[in-house]
């Protein structure tokens, strides 16, 4: 079987690629990847001498990039997209097009080629926001209520996969995921950005009163997910994928990171203003895919953000590469220009 990971030198995008061909070691994957400043192929250098990998540079907007990539694939996952929201409250238009536009046109390459199972993931934030203190969550039939650029593109690119399913019969699965955390992660994101703030003696910026809740789901149990729902999950349906905390929010998850680094949490942080439209709290509800799927997570939380900061601490010269930009050079000096 031959898979079309989109957006595989990214974070989640290469965390899948190594799992998939560990657990499926006779099956093919075409990573097709922009390398926008969130890709790095230096993730996934272990690979390039590996049959059953390949490598290629575009745009999933561009109709003439996703043809050349789509050549005898049977499955897509489709990761790549614009992801961080502060970024999209700065530029929204990239989101759109990529976000938007590139889900589109993915599905109509999808269509013409006749693709066994168009897989997409998306996010928790399509939902909006639930209060603190309540013990509402959210579900496959929660109603979409997106509150940034970012979940609205996420949540326009879901509709479209529906409406090709409905429309084009395309044999389509979508996965909303809560926060994902583990290795390779860009440090623009809170858990690798307080890790790395603090090997640098930098400290970590806390917006508003840090009371922001979210859902915290380790990376390879989010792959473990997918390979379930591509296997067995049900053509047409939506799968939520939480993990296993339980209402942590941003202040919690920053005074653990210093306590397992053994860092003063007051001389650590500072506060700065709030980002507009901050969502206050996501929790998920992941009863479907377990009742489906018999899937559950396997990483809790606390263990795992140790594994996390151990990661980060082992890859100093990954993550200052990263926060420097330099890491695009490796692109240049394997590949040259496109």
């Amino acid at each position: 079987m031959k898979l079309l990971v989109t957006g595989g030198a990214g974070f989640i995008g290469t965390n899948f690629i190594k799992y998939w061909l560990t657990e499926h070691f006779d099956d093919e994957i075409v990573n097709f990847d922009k390398l926008t400043y969130a890709g790095n192929l230096e993730n996934l250098k272990d690979l390039e001498n590996n049959p059953h990998y390949k490598f290629i540079k575009g745009d999933v907007a561009d109709p003439d990039d996703v043809r050349v990539a789509m050549t005898g694939v049977d499955i897509i996952t489709h990761f790549a997209a614009e992801s961080h929201v502060d970024r999209s409250i700065l530029a929204p238009a990239t989101f759109i097009k990529t976000n938007v536009l590139g889900t589109q046109v993915l599905l109509d390459a999808a269509v013409e080629h006749k693709i066994k199972r168009f897989h997409h993931i998306s996010t928790d934030e399509v939902f909006g926001s639930l209060e603190l203190n309540d013990h509402e969550k959210f579900d496959e039939n929660t109603p979409y209520d997106p509150r940034s650029p970012y979940s609205a593109s996420k949540a326009a690119a879901d509709h479209l996969v529906r409406a090709y399913y409905h429309t084009f019969k395309l044999p389509v699965t979508i996965s909303n995921c809560s926060n994902n955390f583990g290795p390779y992660e860009h440090p623009e994101k809170l858990i690798p950005l307080a890790i790395t703030n603090l090997l640098e003696g930098v400290k970590i910026p806390i917006y508003g009163d840090g009371k922001y809740v979210r859902d915290w789901l380790y990376v390879i149990d989010h792959c473990r997910a997918i390979d379930l729902i591509l296997q067995t999950g049900k053509i047409g349906k939506t799968y939520l994928i939480g993990g296993l905390t339980k209402d942590i929010s941003n202040i919690e998850v920053v005074k653990m990171i210093c306590e397992i680094m053994n860092k003063n949490f007051d001389q650590s942080v500072e506060f700065v203003k709030d980002r507009p439209g901050h969502d206050r709290r996501y929790s998920v509800d992941w009863s479907k895919i377990n009742k489906e799927l018999k899937w559950k997570p396997d990483h809790d939380f606390k263990t795992w953000l140790q594994k996390t900061v151990e990661w980060y601490k082992n890859n100093k010269t990954w993550w200052k590469r990263v926060k420097s930009g330099e890491y695009q050079e490796y692109y240049q000096k394997q590949y040259g220009q496109k």
